[in-house]
């Protein structure tokens, strides 16, 4: 096999696992955040744009938001708590979700 077949085949996986990936919005929706926080606009949470805008520069806030989300919180954004989703949503769905939200502008 030539070493052009597999770099076209390295791609190709490349591709489609981003193609199978779900991003964080749909798991947002998925995992019903969306219940209580939108994308632009203060609901029972925060909306996503002003979290993100809040931790912007900050390099610990992928591990601190995951943790938060995990294991809920309150007080960060006023006195609604935010439940604990350890045993409802996967590690990897709040990683990913939390990475969307940090790069919304």
């Amino acid at each position: 096999m030539s070493i052009r077949y597999l770099v076209m085949f390295a791609a190709c996986m490349v591709i489609s696992g981003n193609t199978l990936a779900e991003d964080g919005e749909t798991l947002a929706e998925k995992n019903n955040c969306m219940s209580c926080h939108t994308i632009s606009a203060r609901s029972m949470g925060p909306a996503y744009r002003d979290v993100a805008a809040r931790y912007r520069d900050n390099k610990n806030a992928q591990a601190m938001l995951e943790k938060k989300v995990r294991s809920g919180g309150a007080g960060a954004w006023g006195k609604m708590p935010m439940p604990a989703t350890a045993n409802s949503v996967s590690d990897s769905d709040i990683r990913n979700i939390v990475k969307w939200v940090l790069s919304l502008k």
